[in-house]
């Protein structure tokens, strides 16, 4: 089933139908839960939450609606109210009363979500090389002594890796899209140099 069908019998609350939209949506749930909460085990019973609330919620689910921003919203708020009780159990220093961690929003974790989807599309090759620079914080220089390949191999994947991106990530409106290395949060390199292979 594809998403449009998915929103047209979600609200059946018909149990075939809440299965497939678990697997479908379940990691993007999760991602969000993780992003607010930090800790894998909160975040699995914020999916739990996320997936039982949405079923109890079905039959007021309207189908003209999309069920991803649906369900991620569930999942911020769900993640939010057991970030708020487990901050009000914990004991505060005094000096760091003042200091206020707002969980990043909504459109940063789809965001980055997306950009996860994205990264996973690429050729293995070109995924390597994004990896190493983008996460690993490697130059060009030490990502091609890693890979036993020349420095210019290593900017012409950097760079087709990037075209993909920019094409993979069209979707994400302008206006509202950080860039891909806020996104990816590192100071990968942007191959804008020798591209020749």
């Amino acid at each position: 089933m594809d998403d449009r069908e998915l929103a047209r019998r979600f609200p059946s609350g018909d149990e075939q139908v809440v299965r497939a939209v678990y697997e479908r949506y379940g990691r993007a749930v999760h991602t969000i839960a993780v992003s607010v909460l930090h800790d894998q085990s909160a975040a699995a019973d914020v999916v739990q939450a996320t997936f039982l609330n949405a079923w109890r919620a079905s039959a007021r689910f309207t189908p003209d609606r999309e069920l991803g921003p649906w369900l991620y919203s569930i999942a911020r708020r769900q993640a939010i109210d057991v970030y708020r009780r487990t901050r009000r159990v914990e004991v505060m220093d005094t000096e760091s009363m003042d200091i206020v961690e707002l969980p990043p929003s909504l459109e940063r974790t789809w965001e980055a979500w997306e950009v996860r989807v994205a990264l996973d599309k690429l050729p293995p090759d070109e995924r390597e090389i994004v990896r190493l620079g983008w996460f690993d914080g490697l130059s060009h220089p030490e990502i091609a002594e890693r890979l036993g390949i020349p420095v210019g191999t290593v900017k012409s994947r950097m760079h087709r890796a990037h075209r993909r991106l920019a094409t993979l990530l069209a979707h994400i409106a302008p206006e509202n899209r950080s860039s891909v290395s806020d996104v990816l949060g590192g100071d990968g390199q942007s191959g804008t140099g020798d591209v020749s292979e």
